[in-house]
């Protein structure tokens, strides 16, 4: 059975960063089934509305929006009760949760979310400091660190650190190599969350190889020896049970689960480091 496609129009007074994540969430869960995505962002006023109405007739289905300006949204579900596109407000239903409970309307403010405020500074602050610190860099101020990511080569700690960052913790990470020392001041660090990244081997050598082919390099190495990679992971398993450090197998985690699940351990973390 081949695959079905449909047309989705996102649109968005803003990045259209929500809809996105909200749209591909849901059609995921749809087998056999693909969106052809159309993403307007920044949709705040008639004349570039018109140019999204045009689209989705020459194009119908379904239209997914995030506007809060009521006279685009009236015009905007005008034109898709015309084109017999199935239309919905992602946020509609939030904002009428939180109206009838906190008895007061919302404030309409296209890309809200986006200001520059505190939180979104120290985002900006927190990738920074990601940045600046990763693969070891800078192992001198790990103390400075929220949460210290080790793992052998291949394990996924830089992009986990990014989008750690992108949520506002500051995040090291340190690859674990055969014979060379860790940092330090690795171990004198009190403040940071250290967590271990692990994988089992076969997953490991698949990334290496692919690694290794886009840079055509030779793969007659102990970086892709399986017996080889099975005793780094031992050994970062051994590093890790030493110090009490908790550890996350990756091998079928993706970026946002192994994120999610640092974040739950952060949590506790922070709280018992108040505490003491």
């Amino acid at each position: 059975m081949g695959r079905s496609y449909f047309h989705l129009h996102l649109v968005s007074d803003s990045t259209g960063e929500t809809l996105i994540t909200v749209a591909r969430a849901v059609t995921a869960q749809y087998e056999g089934v693909s969106a052809i995505e159309h993403v307007y962002p920044l949709v705040r006023s008639a004349l570039q509305l018109e140019r999204v109405i045009s689209e989705i007739e020459a194009a119908p289905g379904i239209v997914l929006y995030t506007i809060v300006d009521p006279d685009l949204v009236g015009t905007l579900e005008e034109a898709c009760r015309r084109t017999n596109s199935p239309h919905l407000s992602v946020l509609s239903g939030v904002h009428a949760l939180l109206q009838s409970y906190l008895g007061t309307a919302s404030t309409p403010r296209p890309g809200a979310q986006h200001m520059l405020n505190a939180d979104y500074f120290r985002r900006i602050d927190a990738m920074n400091f990601t940045l600046m610190h990763d693969d070891g860099q800078l192992p001198a101020d790990l103390e400075e660190a929220e949460v210290i990511l080790l793992g052998v080569s291949r394990t996924s700690k830089t992009p986990t650190a990014i989008y750690l960052a992108n949520r506002g913790v500051k995040t090291a990470n340190i690859p674990l190599v055969p014979g060379v020392p860790l940092p330090p001041a690795l171990e004198k660090t009190r403040k940071p969350l250290i967590v271990g990244l692990v994988a089992s081997p076969d997953r490991i050598v698949q990334i290496r190889q692919n690694r290794l082919l886009s840079l055509r390099a030779n793969d007659e190495t102990s970086y892709v020896d399986r017996d080889a990679v099975a005793e780094e992971i031992a050994l970062s398993r051994k590093l890790c049970a030493r110090h009490n450090w908790p550890m996350i197998d990756v091998t079928r985690r993706s970026i946002e689960e192994t994120a999610a699940a640092i974040l739950d351990l952060y949590r506790d973390h922070r709280l018992k480091f108040i505490a003491e």
